[in-house]
Order: structure tokens, then C-alpha cells, then sequence
């Protein structure tokens, strides 16, 4: 829940995500790999 609070989606949202129902928009990709403090090549490295 509070990741979601910090990028601004629900939690439902995150949990589509996880469970691969659906993908974030590319704003929310931008806000995770900020959250998380990560580049975009490690973010996407680490969805293979």
C-alpha cells in the first residue's frame, strides 16, 4: 500500500501488475524506477 501511495495508483493497480494482468503506463514505470532508485536498464533487467 504505501508503494502505491507514493507513485499515486491503487493497490489493486499493483496487483495487477504483479500478477501480470496488466502493464503500468509509462509514467508509473518512471515513478518506480525513481522510487526504487534504479536506471531503466536495471528496472527492465530485472523483469527478465
Amino acid at each position: 500500500m504505501q508503494l502505491a501511495k507514493s507513485i499515486g495508483v491503487s493497490q489493486k493497480a499493483i496487483d495487477y501488475w504483479e500478477r501480470n494482468v496488466n502493464e503500468p503506463k509509462s509514467s508509473y514505470v518512471i515513478a518506480l524506477v525513481k522510487t526504487f532508485d534504479l536506471s531503466f536498464d536495471e528496472f527492465f533487467d530485472e523483469i527478465d
